[in-house]
């Protein structure tokens, strides 16, 4: 965790430096970007990337206000709102990764072979299926 912790910092420097948003815009632009057709219900966007209600809320605004996503309303059911991502909001989340996928190298990847790596993705994947299983 501690690990983690530090290279995520690392990586909002990264961010910081090259005038882009923190760690929790790039959250929500994946999530709507791996999304089908690119949009999520906010009471689900909430689940997913793991922020209350109250914060999602007020980054959603900020993300609206940037462009970089809109809502929609829910057809079927009239307090149902959905964020999705615009081409802004994509471009965005490309720009991100770039930024992003080069701290992932230089304080992660550089530290492990291609068996490691293999090894690492595979415990990292059965984490997240016990943990999506699980009621946490």
């Amino acid at each position: 965790m501690t690990a983690h912790v530090k290279a995520l910092r690392c990586i909002e420097e990264r961010f910081s430096e090259a005038a882009l948003p923190g760690m929790d815009w790039y959250d929500v632009l994946l999530t709507l970007k791996q999304a089908p057709d690119q949009r999520v219900r906010l009471s689900e966007l909430a689940e997913q990337v793991l922020l209350s209600r109250s914060n999602l809320t007020h980054l959603v605004d900020r993300l609206e206000k940037a462009g970089l996503l809109r809502r929609e309303r829910c057809p079927s059911d009239r307090r149902g709102t959905f964020a999705v991502l615009t081409e802004a909001g994509f471009a965005m989340q490309q720009t991100m990764w770039t930024v992003y996928a080069e701290g992932i190298i230089d304080y992660f990847g550089i530290h492990l072979d291609e068996e490691e790596l293999q090894v690492m993705e595979r415990v990292l994947q059965r984490m997240i299926t016990a943990t999506t299983e699980s009621s946490f």
